[in-house]
């Protein structure tokens, strides 16, 4: 995440470096198959987590002696507040998730998927992230297999 943040903002404010940082704290905590294997239950897990990892970060931020709003910024960055209203914090960190999931996750997660729903999900992942984060993007999908650039590419012209 620092990585990709550095590259999308090399000027990032220090509670946006500490909401990148802290996006997926502790997630595994709370392993996916506690909730349904259904949309709705990914959903809830997603939502929950957001929540959970919002509300212990603040806490983190407080002990280390971060100021109550700074530590409320990292909680609203963490939660993805404001990202329909253009927060331009809040997009740069949906970026740089979505950035991470391309580079690190997308090969293996596109395996054992019809093609049809792997570029269904790659257009809803490219169509959250801004122009630069689409710029980027097509830097990270680079280094990725022939059909994974190919999947990435029927997206992109979806959008």
């Amino acid at each position: 995440m620092t990585k990709y943040l550095h590259q999308r903002c090399p000027t990032a404010s220090e509670t946006l470096q500490l909401a990148i940082r802290a996006q997926h704290l502790r997630r595994w905590e709370v392993p996916r198959d506690l909730y349904p294997k259904t949309k709705p239950g990914y959903y809830a897990w997603r939502s929950y987590l957001q929540k959970r990892q919002a509300e212990i970060a603040q806490q983190i931020c407080l002990e280390s002696g971060y100021s109550q709003p700074d530590a409320e910024r990292v909680a609203a960055l963490v939660r993805k507040e404001g990202l329909k209203q253009e927060d331009e914090e809040t997009q740069v960190l949906e970026d740089v998730a979505c950035l991470v999931f391309l580079d690190d996750r997308f090969e293996e997660f596109e395996r054992g998927i019809e093609e049809v729903k792997v570029i269904e999900i790659l257009r809803k992942t490219l169509a959250k992230m801004s122009k630069d984060g689409r710029a980027l993007a097509g830097e990270v999908v680079g280094g990725l297999s022939e059909r994974a650039r190919g999947l990435v590419q029927k997206a992109l012209e979806g959008i």
